[in-house]
């Protein structure tokens, strides 16, 4: 009788310590945040391998991000003030949707501008309007340099340059 009361408490025992195991399981998963918190926080992009006139795009906040590093023969892209100079080299940053109906450009290395597909808006190198209907030029994001990493989400400085400028509204 004795082996009997044995074999079940040891099996009691077993399935309270799975019951256990599930309880700690489900309360971590508690405490993790959600996947749209976890969205809404910063994105770090090394832009340090990224090629002249090939277009990077990211996802931030549910968002496309556009990061085209400016092919020096761009001359009237180059030196716009819109973009980023990270080590020497010009960046564009941009929210990746079209300013009139929110639609994504696509982005054509051989004339250097964004094209949308849906009303025909065009965009330079820069993010600026070359052809309407976009009422105006693509949105940067905010943004940190950080050496030759891109932190998307923090206000740096020069982020809070360009806002000073009048480049960002």
């Amino acid at each position: 009788m004795s082996e009997r009361r044995d074999f079940f408490g040891k099996t009691l025992g077993a399935f309270a310590g799975l019951g256990a195991l599930g309880a700690l399981y489900a309360a971590k998963r508690t405490w993790d945040p959600l996947p749209s918190v976890k969205a809404g926080g910063f994105t770090t992009i090394d832009v340090k391998s990224a090629q002249e006139n090939v277009l990077i795009t990211e996802m931030w906040r549910g968002k496309p991000i556009f990061i085209l590093k400016v092919a020096k023969d761009d001359k009237k892209a180059h030196s716009n003030k819109r973009l980023i100079d990270i080590n020497g080299d010009k960046f564009l940053v941009a929210i990746g949707l079209c300013t009139h109906l929110g639609c994504i450009p696509a982005y054509f290395g051989e004339d250097h501008s964004f094209k949308c597909a849906c009303h025909g808006g065009e965009f330079d190198a820069a993010g600026e309007v070359t052809k309407s209907p976009p009422p105006s030029p693509l949105v940067i994001p905010p943004f940190k340099v950080s050496g030759t990493t891109l932190v998307l989400g923090e206000e740096g400085p020069e982020y809070q340059k360009l806002k000073a400028d009048g480049e960002i509204a």
